[in-house]
């Protein structure tokens, strides 16, 4: 007789575990993609009243991740990441109202066209099938990612970090209570229910071909291992290496208004601005000011010599600084040679994530929005934007950096495929 699984830590049989995930998410998939939007719907909003509901008891779990993880020394913007208080809940079932109200893609018409033959041919959007998300420290992502998933119409895996793991079974739990109210399979969300880092290893394998596409949320060591055993499609969230170029023609005021925003919203976020690039024409006017206020903030500055004679308190930088993702308040700061310069910098130590112009100059700002190679490219606005919030989309699993399928915030929309539907009337091939 086979012993019993362990489904916390201490698994007996891990892979075993693994596989039977799989396989529930598998045949939770077939019946979700035909789910219709109103069932869909009425499982969302019962979901974000369960996360209402259950507020006190998602905060008490958050509250024991917090507690541990600053024991064991982790950094500020690791712990504000982690941290949940009652605005804070109180976003994340907001954010699965606003995924309840977007549009239905699955089954939308994409294009339609007739053949000389009278074959007409339809694009529709299908869901992907089973996606395993894998994330680190935001206890949100469970929602979002959740919520997402199953507007699209898929199944999904969540294995969150072994850090929130008590946040993440709380919110997970309300989850499951919503789909269970819309008489939808339980198993469409399931929560890997181990902090055993080979669970992660085995969603990379795939899941004996359960898995059809693998997202990754987190810092740069788990990104990497991801692309690199993945045995299945991934939409890669890389760090955020994001710049905020002053031109020449950038009025002061607002650049200092965006800079200071960029960097000091919320330094811990990966659309937080982690270097500062300056237009030599305007280092007399705007350099100085700009890193003032940087410091005054309690920002540390690392720059060049032009930037540490502006203000005496920055520190030197180093050619490790500018590919550095900091996601603390630290900000490496640069002049350059005009929009051409800034351009050229991020390109090559940029990560393609987000990076912004501030400029009066439609030609400069036309020429950076077209040649800067990022998923998300911004005139005149913070980079805190790179939010799918921000963009509408009422919630994100990720911000992909990569060029295939999804680039940007990944939304319900990114998160489907396509088929073809063909209607004739007899045709045969000659």
């Amino acid at each position: 007789m086979t012993a019993p699984l362990k489904t916390v830590d201490g698994t007996t049989d891990l892979a075993g575990l693994m596989r039977d995930i799989g396989r529930k998410a598998r045949a939770a998939s077939h019946g979700l993609g035909l789910a219709g939007t109103e069932r869909k719907n009425k499982a969302l909003a019962a979901m974000a009243a369960a996360i209402r509901v259950s507020a006190s008891e998602i905060l008490a779990a958050n509250a024991e991740d917090f507690a541990e993880a600053k024991a064991q020394g982790a950094t500020s913007a690791f712990l504000d990441r982690l941290m949940l208080d009652a605005n804070r809940v109180a976003g994340i079932a907001e954010a699965v109202e606003i995924v309840r109200d977007l549009p239905d893609p699955v089954g939308t018409l994409m294009e339609s066209w007739v053949r000389p033959n009278g074959m007409t041919i339809e694009r529709v959007r299908v869901p992907l099938g089973v996606v395993g998300i894998i994330y680190e420290s935001r206890p949100n992502v469970t929602a979002d990612a959740g919520a997402l998933c199953l507007k699209a119409g898929n199944a999904t895996i969540l294995r969150g970090g072994s850090d929130s793991h008590r946040s993440a079974r709380a919110i997970h739990a309300a989850l499951v209570s919503g789909l269970r109210e819309a008489g939808l399979p339980e198993d469409a969300i399931q929560l890997v229910p181990t902090r055993d880092r080979a669970a992660v290893g085995e969603m990379l394998a795939g899941l004996d071909g359960n898995v059809d596409v693998i997202v990754p949320r987190g810092g740069k060591s788990l990104v990497a291992r991801v692309q690199n055993e993945a045995r299945v499609p991934v939409f890669a969230h890389l760090e955020g290496v994001c710049h905020v170029y002053v031109d020449k023609a950038a009025d002061l005021a607002m650049a200092k208004s965006i800079v200071l925003n960029a960097k000091m919203r919320r330094t811990g976020v990966c659309g937080s601005a982690e270097t500062l690039l300056v237009d030599r024409a305007v280092v007399a006017t705007h350099l100085k000011p700009l890193v003032s206020m940087l410091i005054d903030a309690g920002c540390e500055v690392r720059g060049d010599d032009a930037v540490r004679k502006a203000d005496q308190r920055a520190k030197i930088a180093t050619e490790q600084d500018w590919p550095t993702e900091y996601l603390d308040a630290i900000i490496a700061a640069k002049v350059v040679d005009g929009v051409q310069g800034a351009i050229d910098h991020i390109e090559r130590y940029g990560s393609h994530h987000t990076d912004a112009i501030v400029t009066a100059d439609q030609i400069a700002a036309d020429k950076f929005l077209n040649e800067v190679d990022s998923a998300i490219v911004l005139h005149n606005a913070s980079t805190q934007f790179a939010d799918g919030g921000e963009f509408g989309f009422g919630a994100e699993i990720g911000i992909a950096t990569g060029r295939m399928h999804a680039r940007g915030p990944v939304g319900v929309e990114q998160m489907t495929s396509f088929k073809y539907r063909i209607r004739g009337s007899g045709q045969t091939r000659p």
